[in-house]
């Protein structure tokens, strides 16, 4: 188990992170004795919690600037009943939301809650229905929304606000989970609540120590918030592992699998000056294979997605169709850099859905709303490769080759000896020269 997380107020949480905060003002609402369930004895509680904060209530919003960005910034106070929603505190939000669609500034909710407020009862609970309209509204606007999960960020909160985003970035220790710790089984394990347990599952992209996330969060809302309606230039090839290029179809395939050819790290390091990973399908799976994230290139921001030279899991799929689908949405083009033998194709790889993330992958990139360029950087496999080539926008390195299917098993499906794999290659045209002769690629880099 991590170490317990730091807990801090609403604005101490803002103070870490941003360089000034303007908040903006609660709508009225027309006072209710006791809530609208009239609860004995919620006024007093309210009223206490005010004194012990000094907030009004349980959300806090305003306008601030982070990193030289400006954005509207949510921090819950987890002092004032928990942190928890109720119908005050859904007024804040969709003013808060609505002051950034009206802006078109991005939202940076520091989350801490847990959960929806009981003496509010079912009139507290509906609260998440409208957070939840007024995240798709933004997000369907095109601004980008990035979650902090503080300490703790349970229940609707994080089911909302936290889970929703499109960056979800946590506090080590960080207590994350749907259930809070009063109401799950007591026989539970409680290192599966916490933020590391989150990322480790793909539903949240990193966890940042407190004195990182002012940088980390100027970073973010830097890349995210420059969009562009250029493509990105494919990527140079790199100290190609030959001379030239390779003369026969074998020659590609050794080329391509060879230990000393640069990998998808060395390419994302030569082509971003700095980049920011997401990780995770967002449904219970990850894959170290497959990364993906936004960068910096040459004073613009690019989305990317580049395998690994692995067997592509299903969660890098999913991963990758994440990435694509959220860059349309804020208007930034796509990178995909090509290199796997192909897709996974073992027992639990069908069980996690393989045909599925796979056909999600073609669907983003087909019906992408920013430009999409790729690079084969090495093993381009069948189906698992081709689903992150961008028709008409693909090129090659002198290290890489594309086919159907590998030579080794076309050579078994035809029932040849194993001797007639080198000829089998051949025949696949699966050369970059003959990738530009038959109209799949561009070019080589």
């Amino acid at each position: 188990m991590p170490e317990p997380a730091a807990r801090y107020s609403a604005r101490e949480a803002v103070a870490l992170v941003a360089d000034n905060f303007t908040e903006l003002p609660c709508p009225a609402r027309e006072h209710e004795p006791d809530g609208p369930l009239a609860w004995q004895g919620y006024d007093a509680s309210r009223a206490r919690a005010r004194e012990r904060t000094g907030e009004q209530e349980s959300v806090v919003c305003g306008r601030a600037t982070i990193g030289g960005v400006e954005a509207v910034v949510l921090a819950f106070e987890f002092g004032f009943l928990g942190g928890s929603l109720g119908e005050r505190t859904g007024d804040l939000l969709e003013a808060a939301y609505s002051e950034a669609r009206a802006h078109r500034l991005p939202v940076v909710a520091l989350v801490a809650t847990g959960g929806s407020r009981m003496q509010e009862g079912i009139r507290a609970l509906t609260q998440l229905q409208r957070v939840a309209r007024q995240s798709a509204l933004t997000r369907q606007a095109g601004l980008p929304q990035i979650a902090v999960l503080r300490d703790p960020t349970t229940g609707g909160g994080w089911a909302t606000l936290g889970a929703g985003a499109d960056v979800v970035l946590a506090q080590p220790g960080a207590q994350v989970g749907f259930a809070g710790s009063r109401v799950r089984p007591a026989d539970a394990d409680p290192a599966a609540y916490t933020a590391e347990a989150q990322v480790a599952a793909g539903a949240a992209d990193a966890v940042v120590r407190p004195e990182e996330l002012r940088g980390t969060l100027a970073l973010w809302l830097e890349l995210l918030t420059r969009p562009s309606s250029e493509p990105a230039p494919p990527p140079s090839a790199l100290g190609a592992s030959g001379s030239g290029l390779p003369d026969t179809g074998w020659a590609a395939v050794l080329r391509a699998r060879s230990l000393e050819r640069p990998r998808a790290e060395a390419y994302l390091d030569a082509y971003f000056t700095r980049r920011a990973a997401v990780g995770g399908d967002r449904c219970g799976g990850t894959d170290p294979g497959m990364l993906c994230g936004f960068g910096e290139h040459e004073g613009r921001t690019v989305a990317y997605a580049a395998q690994c030279g692995t067997a592509t899991r299903p969660a890098g799929y999913r991963t990758a169709a994440r990435l694509i689908r959220l860059a349309g949405r804020l208007g930034v083009p796509v990178l995909t850099l090509v290199d796997t033998p192909g897709a996974a194709n073992d027992a639990e790889a069908e069980r996690q859905g393989a045909g599925a993330a796979i056909a999600d992958v073609f669907d983003a990139v087909a019906t992408a709303r920013t430009p999409v360029t790729t690079l084969v950087i090495g093993e381009g496999g069948s189906g698992g490769a081709l689903a992150l080539a961008a028709p008409g926008r693909t090129w090659a390195t002198p290290d890489s080759y594309f086919s159907v299917i590998a030579p080794e098993s076309a050579a078994a499906i035809l029932k040849r000896p194993e001797e007639q794999v080198r000829a089998t290659a051949d025949e696949l045209r699966v050369r970059p020269q003959d990738l530009v002769a038959l109209g799949v690629v561009r070019g080589i880099t």
